[in-house]
């Protein structure tokens, strides 16, 4: 994983610390002394997450932070706050400001990059809808980046899932006031609750007996209907190891015990408004585009969403210096389904693949429907092994399970899949789509139900 990282702080010395450890992991890293630097620094839209020290001259950084997060167009930046004060109130305050983070000095490295990296992942979330969001008012129906309430983080709905009833009621009470927390004994329907519910947090302790914690947040992560809820830990000190691990799974935050009550709900609020913020880019983009540029029959994107969102993605994509990957798939001999039993069910079957389509690709990638039998799905910041393992995952979901549509036996339909990835700094929107074309007629040429790269 890469990203850009902003370090503001004012003691040359701590700038050098992080900066080496930011570095080794393939970090990008900009440095600012002060705020005022900080800012005009950010107005480039050039960062990806900040480290941000409290104690500086001039502006100090809980200023810095409100500023930032005052702004509609940096609102969206993660910010760690890091300093050597260590009060639970001066973690609320950080908070408070709109921090989406707040880390003690000395800094443990294995904390910072778990912190960096779990904030980088969602802010590429929220990089690509508000990509889809720009895409769309460029084709204009209405303006899909509206103004959102981004402050907004009251009355939550929240799922606390805690084995032990006098601790889940305690956590409980800290909260009751401004959400309506929902308390689960039985972690081992934790998955199914949230999923069935319309829940904007689940809460998770880290002690519960014989069930694995970071097996109930796995789950959640695997259910589409869960997939963006935002996650918090409750952990001891011994835990700290296992929270690192569940960060890299995608748990958003964590909380040790004891537990401050006033930095619990600090914490609660931060997610419960980035879960809102992504929840109104979602449905402006939902709102804005679904006439204009969403196939009628599969409910996907168009070909002309496609052209425009594909051209500004690659134009990101070298500006970045990142990986990025089409997949182009044609479903095999599929004059034969519409010859054999008629337009109704090939209509059928293209809906169906359409579906199996959306399931088996990421979060951040965008299936459109390319026309007639033929789609095409477009991978940011993915490379080869990425792009295979998702490539072949849309193919076994049509070649290992058929088509049902009270016929009498299953449709047995293939699919041919070709891919091609970015060539960085010299790739058109033309280019790109005809090397992943030439890699799926080759596909088709060696047998069909296959997965080729473009061999550039």
């Amino acid at each position: 994983m890469t990203a850009r990282v902003l370090i503001v702080d004012d003691i040359p010395t701590n700038v050098r610390l992080l900066e080496a450890r930011l570095m080794a992991e393939y970090f990008e890293v900009r440095t600012a002394s002060s705020g005022p630097a900080a800012l005009s620094l950010l107005a480039d839209g050039q960062t990806d997450i900040v480290l941000l020290d409290v104690m500086m001259p001039e502006m100090d950084g809980f200023e810095v932070c409100s500023r930032l997060k005052a702004d509609p167009n940096t609102a969206h930046i993660p910010v760690v706050m890091i300093t050597a004060l260590d009060q639970p109130s001066d973690r609320v305050k950080g908070l408070q400001a709109g921090a989406d983070d707040f880390l003690t000095k000395p800094v443990d490295d294995v904390q910072l990059m778990a912190r960096v990296k779990s904030l980088v992942r969602l802010k590429a979330l929220t990089d690509e809808l508000r990509a889809r969001a720009q895409t769309g008012q460029e084709i204009a129906i209405e303006d899909a980046t509206r103004a959102m309430d981004y402050a907004n983080s009251d009355g939550g709905r929240i799922l606390l899932v805690d084995n032990d009833a006098r601790n889940a009621e305690r956590l409980r009470s800290y909260l009751a006031a401004a959400h309506k927390v929902d308390v689960l004994a039985n972690p081992a329907d934790a998955a199914l609750t949230v999923a069935g519910g319309t829940y904007e947090l689940a809460i998770v302790s880290m002690a519960l007996g014989d069930l694995d914690p970071l097996r109930v947040c796995s789950q959640m992560r695997t259910l589409e209907q869960t997939r963006s809820l935002p996650i918090l830990l409750i952990a001891e000190d011994v835990d700290r190891p296992r929270v690192v691990r569940g960060l890299d799974l995608g748990v958003n935050d964590f909380v040790m015990r004891p537990v401050e009550r006033n930095e619990l709900a600090a914490r609660v609020r931060t997610q419960i408004r980035r879960h809102r913020y992504a929840a109104e880019l979602r449905q402006s983009v939902t709102n804005t585009l679904a006439l204009a540029v969403t196939d009628e029959l599969t409910g996907l994107y168009n070909r002309r969403y496609f052209d425009r969102h594909l051209s500004l993605m690659l134009e990101k994509a070298r500006e970045q210096d990142r990986d990025m990957a089409v997949m182009l798939i044609d479903m095999d001999f599929f004059k034969s389904v519409n010859d054999n039993h008629g337009h109704d069910i090939g209509d059928a079957v293209l809906k169906e693949f359409a579906q199996r389509l959306k399931r088996n690709i990421r979060g951040v990638d965008l299936a459109c429907r390319f026309g007639g039998e033929e789609f095409v799905v477009l991978m940011p910041d993915t490379d080869f092994r990425q792009a295979q393992g998702v490539a072949e995952r849309v193919r076994m979901s049509v070649a290992e399970r058929g088509f049902e549509f009270g016929t009498g036996r299953p449709l047995k339909v293939t699919c041919s899949v070709g891919v091609a990835l970015n060539e960085h700094q010299t790739d058109t929107p033309e280019m790109i789509l005809k090397r992943a074309d030439v890699a799926l007629y080759r596909a088709k040429r060696e047998g069909r139900n296959r997965v080729v790269f473009d061999a550039a």
